[in-house]
Order: C-alpha cells, then sequence, then structure tokens
C-alpha cells in the first residue's frame, strides 16, 4: 500500500481488496470501486503532487496529461487555495443536484425535438419556420429564459 495515501484512502483500499472474493456481489463490487474512487480522488496527497509539481516548474499541460485530464480541468479541479478549490467544488455539488433546468410543460416540442420528429436537422426545422411552413412561437419565462417551440400538425 503507498505510503503517501492518507488513512481514509488506505482503508477504503483494503476494504475493497478484502471484499474482492467471488462472495461479493456484482452491485457490492461496483459500490466498493466507486467507494475507493471517490477517496481517491479526495486524497489530499493528489493535491500536495499538484502543488509539488508546480513548485518544480510542471506545466498544466503537463499535470492534466499525468492526471489523464484536459488542462482546463485541472485547472479547475486544483489550481487556486483550498479555499477556491472546496468552494468550486461545491458550487459543482449544487450543480449537479439541481433538477434539470430545462422545463418540461411548454407547448409544442423542443426545435432539436421537432427536428427528430420530422426526420430533419434541426437548422432545417429553423429553415422551414422562417419560411412559414412551420408554426413556432418562443416562450419568454418570468426569469428571463426563452424557448423557441415549434407547433407540428397546427398549420
Amino acid at each position: 500500500m503507498p505510503g503517501f495515501l492518507s488513512q481514509a484512502s488506505r482503508a477504503a483500499l483494503e476494504r475493497l481488496l478484502a471484499d474482492g472474493d467471488a462472495s461479493v456481489s456484482p452491485l457490492g463490487r461496483i459500490a466498493g470501486i466507486r467507494i475507493v474512487l471517490a477517496a481517491l480522488e479526495a486524497e489530499p496527497a493528489l493535491l500536495q503532487g499538484v502543488r509539488d509539481a508546480l513548485a518544480a516548474d510542471a506545466t498544466w499541460d503537463e499535470i492534466a496529461e499525468a492526471a489523464q485530464l484536459k488542462p482546463a480541468a485541472a485547472k479547475w479541479r486544483w489550481q487556486g487555495t483550498d479555499e477556491e478549490i472546496a468552494a468550486r467544488l461545491e458550487a459543482g455539488r449544487k450543480r449537479s443536484a439541481r433538477p434539470s433546468s430545462v422545463p418540461t410543460d411548454l407547448p409544442g416540442y423542443s426545435v432539436a425535438d421537432a427536428a427528430r420528429k420530422l426526420g430533419v436537422t434541426a437548422q432545417a426545422v429553423y429553415l422551414q419556420i422562417s419560411r412559414g411552413k412551420l408554426e413556432a412561437q418562443t416562450v419568454t419565462l418570468p426569469d428571463g429564459r426563452s424557448y423557441k417551440r415549434v407547433m407540428l400538425g397546427v398549420r
């Protein structure tokens, strides 16, 4: 077991290895692997490794390549102070916990849905709307968001 891992990561890894026999259900293995991945992702040694690499004049491109990420993703995860990183991660968790912000109770079809239904591209739907062959309306919500809605079968 690597000595640089935190106690939490070591414990998660040891549990996974102990549960590695055939008596563990496939779902139990999946859950165990995800627990280890979450522990390793939060591993303090990972952030310290990034900071050590930066101090040794590594570039974000090199760090991203080592982490198998895009440079922007590496910077998003590890650039800045502990407080800045924690704030970004918390904001990301809040965004992912929200339900889809696109309302589902709007009239008609979205342009993409209308295109799929008609077997054409979204660009072709917009062209048919501009030529008057399809009826569409823009629905503006109270919060200012607007959606183009296509009324199929109305004309």
